[in-house]
């Protein structure tokens, strides 16, 4: 998020509160904290170390604990560094991403936030996502469109390279919280193929705010504008919620 003095030149509704209207945090973790239930098992795929705790916003930082909401939260992932995410009830480490380290039919809901584009092999992913989730269950994801414009420009860039180039546009960013990226389920359409009929799906995109122009006050103010006149098709980012069938 851009310093507090220039997100709010841009949108001065966060002067009440630290966020905007278009906050992607906000939009999306409000909808999966609306669909965890009291006793629910969640499983946050990818969980990352858990850099959300140093949100400067309270409300932003405490929407994405979902601590004390069900009954237990495990998060997986392939760095051992997430073992530090203190959002966590319980981590497991990754070590073959094609086999989750998480029994048959155990997950309530599962959260995937910023993962999709990192998924090299669609299917084995959403192998294990129904091998995971009980019937009925629900999985809600964060990801970029394939079609946006940051997209477009990180597909451009060599795997290699990304680590300098978000370190440069996104001063949080840190070296070791960058992967590789292949955008294999980052389009409506891609989505809703890789889920198949195995899941009832619902895909909201989202613009969001120009996080990666705050290395510029005169870029940023222009990235908010520009978000606002993007067409559905071209916004940045967006939210899927499944269900899988019974």
């Amino acid at each position: 998020m851009a310093n507090p003095s220039l997100h709010q030149s841009a949108y001065p509704e966060a002067r009440f509160g630290g966020f905007s209207r278009v906050d992607g945090t906000v939009a999306f973790y409000t909808r999966v904290r609306a669909l965890v239930q009291p006793g629910m098992k969640v499983l946050d795929v990818g969980c990352g170390r858990g850099k959300s705790v140093e949100n400067a916003v309270p409300f932003r930082r405490d929407l994405r604990d979902l601590r004390g909401l069900g009954d237990h939260v495990l998060g997986i992932d392939v760095d051992p560094g997430a073992s530090e995410n203190p959002t966590l009830d319980e981590f497991r480490l990754m070590e073959d991403i094609e086999n989750w380290p998480v029994e048959d039919a155990s997950i309530d809901l599962i959260l995937s936030d910023y993962v999709l584009e990192h998924v090299e092999d669609p299917d084995a992913y959403v192998r294990e996502l129904q091998r995971v989730l009980k019937p009925g269950g629900i999985f809600c994801a964060r990801t970029p469109n394939k079609l946006g414009y940051v997209a477009l420009v990180a597909q451009v860039v060599p795997n290699h390279l990304h680590a300098k180039v978000v370190g440069q546009t996104q001063e949080n960013r840190e070296s070791h919280d960058v992967f590789p990226t292949f955008y294999k389920m980052n389009t409506v359409g891609a989505v809703r193929k890789a889920l198949g009929p195995a899941f009832e799906t619902e895909v909201v995109r989202h613009a969001g705010e120009p996080t990666y122009f705050t290395f510029s006050p005169l870029a940023y103010r222009f990235g908010a504008v520009m978000h606002r006149l993007l067409p559905g098709p071209l916004q940045n980012q967006f939210f899927v919620f499944a269900r899988k069938r019974r």
